[in-house]
């Protein structure tokens, strides 16, 4: 039998999802190499034998992504595997343009071919793009769920940057098993608020165990996806977020317009940061691609820990990594907290920068006066302490989803800035989920 040769293409996430559902164990195909991008230093490494499965004894190597059309030639490959995400429409054609041109297929797999089954109710929120407010509603979920007496487990999109083997599965109960896995601010960021709240989280590699671990121990998983991606575990209800500071985007990014595609329920945020126009154009295009989707407006309204410490002072905004990066939003909560309050001016960070993140603003050069919480390793996380430390301001304010003070020592003062998610119209999510009986 002729193994159809396959090279997927990722970021340390799908990828390894798409090829453990849809590759592993199938004699008819032969995955010959794995491509990493989008996130630092994640190439050259090795997705271990022990999760590739019998037809892999060495394991399979893991390339830069600009390998790709000698990849394709030097193994001879039949099919290429797009699974990463937050990315246009022209990136993804362009890709696949390379890969057609170099003699490959080129494959998108669909919902169907990767969403596992649960035994236990699953709610799925995603978003169009990174930066929507995902992370705060996904919250907001947990809450209505705990409110109504279900055990929820905060099953999180992966994000395994370290030893993939040690990462298969990963549970996290308290701050201290984040430390235990040496997370990065990265991880972190989407684990610490629900750690706080007191909301299981479980993430890792091999999404068919960690599922079934987590059904052992609650009433319904909630998935909170990551970017804009779409969910590994087949949902009874999906809520996917927009956002109306960037218009348009829920129809030109992949797999985003799929994610708003599958919605039962399509979240409008930031309505009060918004043009009452780019609002219209969000709601419209929603109808344009869903009719069924029930539409709820909702704020994601800031809480400033010390908002005293801004007034009349030049201000460092360090916000959230991605949103600024492959998000492509020119300000987070952190901005709107310094302006808001008085802030005498924001401060440049560019200047003070030094070595990964110097090179965060050559690769994104769009973020401007901001600092992104850049963080997918020690060296990394060192990096962004010391240009927070060598830049000439007053006050640091702290847009990220965890309090960067408790990973780094920042050498001036420091306010932090928390959101939220608020429903502005009806009917609730509490009221979909009754409907649904999941609560």
């Amino acid at each position: 039998m002729t193994r159809k040769r396959v090279i997927i293409m990722g970021a340390a996430g799908r990828d390894f999802h798409n090829f453990n559902v849809f590759f592993r164990d199938k004699e008819e195909y032969e995955v010959v190499a794995f491509t990493a991008t989008q996130i630092p230093n994640i190439e050259g490494r090795l997705y271990p034998p022990e999760l590739a499965g019998k037809f892999y004894p060495d394991g399979i190597k893991i390339y830069h992504e600009n390998e790709l059309t000698d990849l394709i030639k030097k193994f001879k490959v039949d099919d290429v595997v797009f699974a990463y995400s937050d990315v246009t429409f022209e990136h993804v054609m362009t890709k696949a343009s390379e890969a057609n041109a170099a003699g490959a297929n080129f494959v998108l797999l669909g919902v169907d071919q990767t969403m596992l089954k649960s035994t236990k109710p699953v709610v799925a929120v995603l978003a169009v793009r990174t930066g929507c407010g995902k992370s705060q509603t996904s919250r907001y979920v947990a809450s209505l769920l705990k409110k109504a007496g279900k055990k929820v487990a905060a099953v999180r999109h992966p994000m395994p940057y370290g030893d993939l083997n040690a990462q298969r599965v990963q549970r996290f109960a308290s701050i201290e098993d984040l430390h235990k896995y040496n997370c990065t601010i990265e991880e972190m960021e989407e684990y610490e608020p629900h750690i706080v709240n007191g909301t299981i989280v479980y993430a890792g590699v091999d999404y068919e165990e960690i599922l079934r671990q987590a059904e052992k121990e609650v009433d319904v998983i909630l998935w909170d996806g990551g970017n804009n991606d779409t969910p590994f575990f087949k949902p009874d209800l999906t809520i996917t977020v927009t956002d109306p500071l960037r218009p348009g985007h829920e129809l030109k990014y992949y797999p985003g317009n799929t994610s708003l595609r599958i919605a039962d329920v399509a979240i409008i945020n930031k309505i009060s940061s918004a043009k009452k126009e780019d609002i219209e154009t969000v709601r419209n295009n929603i109808k344009k691609v869903n009719q069924k989707a029930i539409i709820i407006e909702a704020d994601s309204p800031i809480d400033i820990e010390d908002p005293e410490l801004i007034k009349g002072k030049r201000v460092l905004v360090v916000e959230d990594g991605p949103t600024l990066t492959h998000g492509e939003m020119k300000f987070g909560a952190g901005v709107v907290a310094a302006l808001n309050n008085g802030a005498k001016e924001l401060v440049d960070p560019r200047p003070f920068a030094v070595e990964s993140i110097q090179e965060t603003y050559r690769n994104y050069p769009e973020i401007g006066t901001l600092l992104p919480a850049m963080g997918y390793g020690q060296k990394q996380i060192k990096d962004l302490e010391e240009t927070i430390n060598r830049t000439d301001c007053d006050v640091v304010v702290i847009g990220t989803p965890i309090d960067l003070r408790r990973v780094i020592k920042i050498n001036k003062p420091a306010t932090r800035v928390k959101y939220y998610l608020k429903e502005l119209s009806s009917p609730s999510i509490e009221d979909i989920l009754k409907e649904k009986g999941i609560i």
